[in-house]
């Protein structure tokens, strides 16, 4: 029997991943599906990665090769290849495709299927560990409820016998509980020996990846099994609804990584967040919230209810409430919401108090800047301490071009003023209700009407 001479962490893994995925119903290939926020393949990736596999060959279709090479460049530390199955003849065949391209080495190759995102790295580190030097393969198995399409492990004692397809299967077969994973970590060496005799001798007329199992054990080499202790881990994803399953299974999977490290979510099954956030303890999530992207979140801030925020830098002590926060920064000790909308590099800097249907876009408010009812700020900047009034609009697209508003420190800007940038607010200004601005108002100036003018200087001088 062939051995690998070591239980050490595989360097080398085989990722089937070329199924045209039908009952998706979908233009879109079945391992391209999101599941919070990264493709299904992405998940199968990171989780091989984070057992120690350095080596991956994925079998794909010539579709679907650019877009799985591209999902697999943003997961830096893989040597990845792929290889192209034509025709969809079987897992078997898509193994022997990708040991054609691998350099044959001594050592253990672990075979995983690209739609199965739940799958963690313990568990791949674990059949891994399992296929020592006295076993040919490892398999997960797991217990499920019956009926199952998934195939059967016939056992001899403590080994493995033989793996049965459900469409294959005797009365006697289906009864069995014990399920195959499709997880596999095979000595190379022994794989190499039987992969090239499988035979399409079935109801499929496939070559079978599965008849491995019987041939090792055949010829009197060990083949021992690893169960899984969650058999929803190993859950494969064939339509939509399988889909909806794995999403939730992973999204829990993420809230209770964030709740362990000191974050409360107030409710994880209406939470939905992405992998590789940065959330400080003492964090509070509320309900219906959505967070994603290279997002950061500060210790002690709160966000929701009602929240999507994607690719935000949000200080200590925030607070963002039924809002949208969009590829931007909130200050220490900010306030957003509710019904704000934040977006394209907005920034706000300490103690700003932003309101009730604001929305800044392409923005810098200096600290404690407030705009607390129904403005659109666009393309401006504005000083610290200054106060801007409800229904305020920086009028900043002329038809061709986005113009610039300039806001000094400590200035009013009265409710429904228009300021047609580009245009500048020196410090201290004032600008009367309903007033529209399309010339530079002076520092300490106050202005009023449509176009607004200066008040301060046409002022009797008091008695």
């Amino acid at each position: 029997m062939s051995g690998n001479g070591s239980a050490a962490t595989s360097s080398s893994s085989i990722v089937l991943a070329a199924g045209k995925g039908v009952r998706m119903k979908s233009a879109t290939p079945k391992v391209l599906h999101e599941l919070c926020g990264r493709p299904m393949i992405w998940w199968v990736l990171n989780a091989l990665r984070g057992a120690g596999v350095r080596d991956v060959i994925v079998v794909t279709s010539a579709e679907n090769d650019a877009a799985v090479t591209a999902v697999a460049e943003t997961l830096p530390g893989l040597e990845f290849d792929t290889a192209i199955q034509v025709e969809q003849l079987g897992t078997g065949h898509a193994a022997q495709l990708a040991l054609r391209q691998l350099k044959r080495r001594e050592g253990t190759i672990l075979i995983a299927y690209g739609d199965m995102p739940v799958v963690d790295a313990a568990l791949f580190r674990s059949v891994i560990a399992a296929c020592d030097t006295l076993t040919a393969v490892a398999l997960v198995t797991a217990r499920m409820p019956l009926p199952s399409n998934f195939g059967r492990i016939v056992r001899d004692g403590e080994q493995v016998a033989r793996i049965v397809e459900a469409k294959d299967c005797t009365p006697e077969e289906l009864a069995i509980n014990e399920m195959n994973a499709g997880i596999y970590a095979f000595d190379e060496t022994a794989l190499r020996g039987v992969i090239d005799h499988l035979r399409a001798d079935n109801a499929q007329g496939e070559f079978y990846l599965t008849d491995t199992i019987a041939m090792l054990a055949g010829r009197g080499d060990r083949v021992v099994p690893v169960v899984s202790d969650d058999a929803r881990t190993v859950l494969g994803v064939n339509d939509r609804v399988e889909l909806s399953r794995a999403r939730a299974a992973i999204n829990e999977r993420l809230c209770i990584e964030h709740m362990q490290a000191g974050v409360t979510i107030v409710d994880p099954a209406s939470t939905w967040l992405e992998p590789e956030l940065t959330i400080a303890p003492d964090v509070t999530i509320y309900p219906n919230t959505a967070i994603g992207g290279a997002t950061t979140i500060g210790r002690g801030t709160r966000i929701g209810p009602n929240c999507r925020i994607y690719g935000a830098t949000i200080g200590e002590g925030a607070q963002i409430t039924e809002s949208v926060v969009l590829d931007s920064t909130v200050g220490p000790h900010a306030t957003v919401g509710p019904f704000a909308h934040l977006r394209d590099g907005a920034v706000l800097e300490p103690d700003v108090s932003i309101g009730n249907f604001v929305e800044v876009k392409d923005s810098r408010l200096h600290a404690r800047v407030k705009a607390r009812h129904l403005s659109y700020l666009g393309d401006a900047e504005i000083g610290e301490d200054s106060n801007v009034g409800a229904g305020t609009i920086t009028c900043n697209y002329d038809g061709e071009r986005k113009h610039k508003t300039k806001i000094g420190k400590n200035v009013k800007i009265g409710s429904d003023t228009m300021l047609v940038a580009p245009v500048e607010v020196g410090d201290g200004a004032l600008t009367g209700a309903g007033s529209v601005v399309i010339r530079d108002v002076e520092p300490g100036d106050r202005v009023a009407g449509a176009p607004a003018k200066s008040i301060k200087k046409a002022a009797k001088p008091a008695r």
